[in-house]
């Protein structure tokens, strides 16, 4: 079962929604037109729709043609980031500063896309919940609409997320059981020495010497103190410190990320950074301190659902086309919170090859969404609720 005909008849209309979204990017917890737009199209669809949960999130809900007590929930992130758009499409973005570098103006519609046919045919029993999340880019969005109620106010038996792959052909997905994205850590290491002039360093204390030693001390958590069969990445992304050149400053402050998939990896890495720190402060006589926080948990796709949207997914693409067991990835997603509460799956879509259709990796200012995509995407999401919720 290749794409849904009726769904393939959509893609003119999806693809003038994906781009109209691409036009109007929003960053986190401030989608107010991505969300109105969201919402109308849900409603002329004759779905009912529940919004402003997370502030700018919504959940439309659609009953099947019989009530038999379950319910699925399908999820879909629409937000932006902070980055100036480069792509020169016609439908690049009018708002300075902030783009669809994820392809998140693509999820949004690949479920608007099934949320619509779905309407139209209803070949499900029981109830599907389309989630339509903020905030996915650093903020945790999932887990303030864990707090605010998701899953009370829409129980549901499971959840499942897609995002999009550059350099995985459309057409294709890939997934795999257990841990496949790792846990998201952010940590600011401020050093507080003492200024001096810079031709006189003796009379001081210098923190641009001890960040420089703490940088590379941090590297060994990896290569020397974590077990080589674990995964951790540990990197420095910021260094900020100083003002002009012959003043040694009083103040630096260095700021990165760690990514892993165990919590005991975390704690050990956690441990290890702020011994370090210490130690190599008090070896130079300054003072430090270290802000160590937990952004998002490790993502873990249940092996059952990861098997029902496997058996799915080779349906619509052919079984030659679904990798299941990809390697896991360095990157997070705060769909983990989701995990945490409810069983489902994190799968990924091919969105091109590198190079085609103007495509690049994520989060690079080049990057766009193919629209060929779309009705895959639609197409997936509705034979899996069709599964998942089955009629009779």
């Amino acid at each position: 079962m290749p794409i849904i005909n009726r769904i393939a008849e959509f893609q003119s209309e999806l693809t003038a929604w994906r781009r109209e979204l691409h036009r109007h990017p929003e960053t986190a917890f401030e989608e107010e037109w991505t969300s109105a737009f969201v919402a109308e199209k849900l409603e002329s669809f004759g779905l009912e729709v529940h919004r402003n949960i997370a502030k700018t999130g919504l959940v439309a809900v659609l009953r099947g043609q019989t009530d038999n007590g379950r319910a699925i929930g399908l999820r879909a992130d629409m937000d932006a980031l902070d980055i100036t758009e480069a792509t020169g499409v016609p439908y690049a973005s009018e708002r300075p500063g902030k783009m669809h570098a994820c392809g998140h103006d693509g999820h949004t519609v690949m479920l608007l896309g099934a949320a619509r046919y779905m309407a139209e045919t209803r070949n499900f029993d029981g109830t599907v919940y389309f989630v339509f999340q903020p905030a996915e880019e650093n903020e945790g969005g999932a887990r303030v609409m864990i707090e605010e109620g998701l899953f009370d106010r829409f129980p549901m038996d499971a959840v499942y997320g897609m995002h999009n792959r550059p350099g995985l052909p459309v057409g294709r997905m890939q997934m795999r059981e257990g841990p496949s994205m790792a846990g998201f850590d952010i940590f600011e290491i401020t050093i507080d020495g003492y200024g001096t002039h810079a031709a006189r360093p003796h009379q001081g204390i210098d923190p641009v010497v001890v960040q420089a030693q703490i940088v590379m001390a941090l590297q060994t958590i990896a290569s020397r103190q974590v077990d080589p069969i674990e995964s951790v990445v540990l990197s420095v992304t910021q260094v900020h410190g100083g003002d002009t050149w012959n003043v040694i400053p009083p103040r630096v402050v260095l700021r990165g990320t760690v990514r892993c998939f165990k919590p005991e990896v975390q704690d050990q890495t956690e441990a290890s950074m702020r011994r370090i720190c210490a130690n190599i402060a008090a070896a130079y006589d300054a003072r430090v301190e270290v802000r160590y926080e937990r952004r998002y948990p490790p993502l873990s796709n249940d092996p059952a659902h990861i098997a029902l949207c496997a058996e799915v997914a080779s349906e619509v693409c052919g079984a030659d086309n679904v990798t299941v067991g990809s390697p896991p990835g360095m990157g997070s997603e705060d769909f983990a919170f989701m995990l945490q509460e409810k069983p489902g799956a994190y799968v990924n879509i091919g969105n091109g090859a590198l190079g085609q259709h103007g495509g690049t990796v994520v989060h690079n200012p080049g990057y766009d969404f193919n629209d060929e995509a779309l009705t895959w995407g639609a197409t997936f999401w509705t034979r899996l609720a069709e599964k998942a919720l089955p009629r009779g």
